[in-house]
């Protein structure tokens, strides 16, 4: 059996999540750890190019009036207070920490999976892809939440634990633990370069 065939998937380094004017930062809510998380995935973003893997990044972003916001929007009515990840607005935009190139590949979501209402799964197939590499924000949220999915369709994932981000760092260690346990393989960062090479991985005891 040959090397895995990968994929990076970075996860919603937006301004809504990682500026100081975006709609988090405006809620009070802290946002040092999803800056540092953009950093670190702007770096995978380098590794994976020069490795020639594919690079994938998501966006969550919500119609303009939140006709599409469902539970979202009523758990976090918040979010509408501030007017965040409204579609065509600055706060959706990949923040100034990243960068994303023309051969990339942009997801939008309504949703904390990047597989629920998006072409994600349909480009996964049509490439061959086997192994998904993960960073982005938030852990416990949009992270896990896609990571939780893409394991229910048998895909081996890969989860970058410094290239990931919370608000709350116990429920960011909580959140890794739980996808450690029974649905990814969580490697510190200098484990992807190989990981993105598509090499072989140990297994999760």
């Amino acid at each position: 059996m040959g090397p895995a065939r990968s994929l990076l998937l970075l996860i919603d380094l937006q301004r809504a999540f990682c500026e100081p004017d975006g709609s988090m930062a405006t809620q009070g809510r802290p946002i040092e750890t999803m800056r540092a998380a953009a950093r670190r995935c702007q770096a995978l973003a380098g590794e994976a190019r020069a490795a020639h893997v594919p690079v994938a990044w998501t966006r969550m972003m919500l119609k303009p009036d939140y006709s599409d916001g469902g539970m979202i929007t009523r758990l976090r009515p918040g979010i509408m207070k501030v007017g965040g990840l409204r579609a065509g607005t600055p706060d959706v935009e990949l923040c100034s920490l990243v960068t994303a190139q023309p051969d990339d590949l942009i997801v939008d979501k309504p949703r904390h999976s990047s597989l629920y209402a998006t072409k994600l799964e349909d480009i996964l197939r049509q490439r061959g892809i086997d192994r998904i590499v993960v960073g982005g924000v938030t852990t416990s949220m949009c992270v896990e939440t896609t990571v939780r999915d893409l394991a229910q369709r048998d895909y081996e994932i890969v989860v970058i634990e410094e290239a990931c981000g919370d608000f709350d760092g116990p429920r960011h260690a909580a959140s890794l633990a739980a996808m450690k346990f029974g649905f990814a393989h969580v490697l510190p960062e200098r484990a992807a370069p190989a990981a993105l090479r598509g090499e072989p991985l140990p297994g999760i005891v």
